[in-house]
């Protein structure tokens, strides 16, 4: 289960897809009226001819990056597993219940269907959503099998083995900082999935106090996720820090914003810069163009010397190799992976 992208790169499509995407009310938590107006009037008639051109910059010939990589590792899968692995994404096609009609099509005895969503890190408005979806669209249609779904995998040991050996190559080049990049979200929706509301964003350290919130803290996850493969890796204190990218709006979101950031860095003697997304699985817009393109061309205006983006894990053996693990050993009795 992956974001989604528009069906091509025209302004209508790309307006289609904005439409849907934005009027989530997971991604805008305003009242649906008020979101309406605001999606609808304000912000796609606006953004939708620009986005269509920055997907025209990451397009290839077998279209959306994001669907293609998609379809890879779903091959990869399918390749290791003797059951049938279909994708979805939350919006665009195929659907979820595409996804589903072909699971039954294949397998017409099916009993159970595990989701895995393809998001680390728990947000309301992306693995959240996800879930939501897959169980609202499970429910509508009423089917009979089992649905399943791996919880979120910030801190797993074998998705963290994925990412370090990823950043790895890139270590051995002279560099002077390595930046985590997260996708943003608003401070509000922290305090929304704080299960007490009297956790998150309450302290400066609050992400780093134990808490049940955690479960479901973006930004504690995010966090961890940069630690554990720092630790990993061995980078020292000073060479690695982390961002947030992708803001909407004016309201208030995670920060350090990632562009601010990119401007900031080579006035601060970090003249070569590596970037990672641990947030994304698989090169998208939000990799493609807004980092390694106009990241790049800011940090370089900025003074900075050199600059590369890493790419996400996509197709990687160790990334496909960690999925087909975690359901071979729920298939064998380890329910570890599985939101409760």
């Amino acid at each position: 289960m992956n974001l989604g992208s528009p069906d091509s790169t025209s302004v209508p499509d790309v307006r289609r897809y904005l439409m849907q995407f934005l009027m989530d009310k997971r991604v805008i938590d305003y009242p649906w009226l008020l979101r309406k107006i605001l999606v609808g009037g304000i912000i796609v008639p606006f953004r939708a001819a620009k986005s269509a051109e920055a997907y025209k910059l990451i397009w290839t010939k077998e279209g959306s990056p994001l669907i293609d990589w998609s379809r890879k590792v779903c091959a990869l899968l399918q390749s290791k597993q003797q059951e049938p692995v279909e994708i979805a994404m939350r919006y665009g096609k195929p659907t979820m219940a595409q996804a589903y009609q072909n699971l039954l099509q294949r397998m017409p005895g099916m009993e159970e269907v595990i989701a895995v969503p393809m998001y680390p890190h728990y947000a309301m408005s992306s693995y959240e959503t996800a879930v939501e979806h897959a169980r609202e669209v499970y429910s509508k249609n009423k089917y009979s099998f089992k649905l399943t779904i791996i919880k979120p995998y910030y801190s797993n040991s074998d998705y963290i083995e994925a990412l370090s050996e990823r950043i790895r190559p890139y270590l051995i080049s002279d560099y002077d900082h390595l930046l985590f990049s997260y996708h943003g979200i608003p401070e509000n929706h922290l305090k929304k999935t704080d299960p007490n509301h009297s956790h998150c964003m309450m302290s400066a350290d609050c992400c780093s106090i134990p808490s049940v919130a955690h479960g479901t803290c973006y930004r504690h996850q995010c966090f961890r996720t940069m630690n554990l493969v720092v630790e990993k890796l061995k980078i020292p204190a000073g060479k690695f820090s982390y961002s947030f990218q992708s803001r909407l709006g004016r309201e208030q979101w995670l920060r350090p914003y990632t562009d601010f950031r990119l401007q900031e860095m080579p006035g601060e003697g970090i003249k070569k810069l590596l970037v990672v997304c641990p947030a994304f699985v698989s090169d998208c817009l939000e990799t493609l163009e807004e980092i390694e393109m106009r990241g790049k061309e800011s940090f370089l205006q900025s003074g900075g010397e050199s600059y590369s983006m890493i790419p996400c894990l996509n197709d990687s053996d160790l990334w496909v190799g960690a999925i087909s693990k975690w359901i071979i050993a729920y298939g064998q009795g380890n329910t570890e992976m599985i939101l409760a």
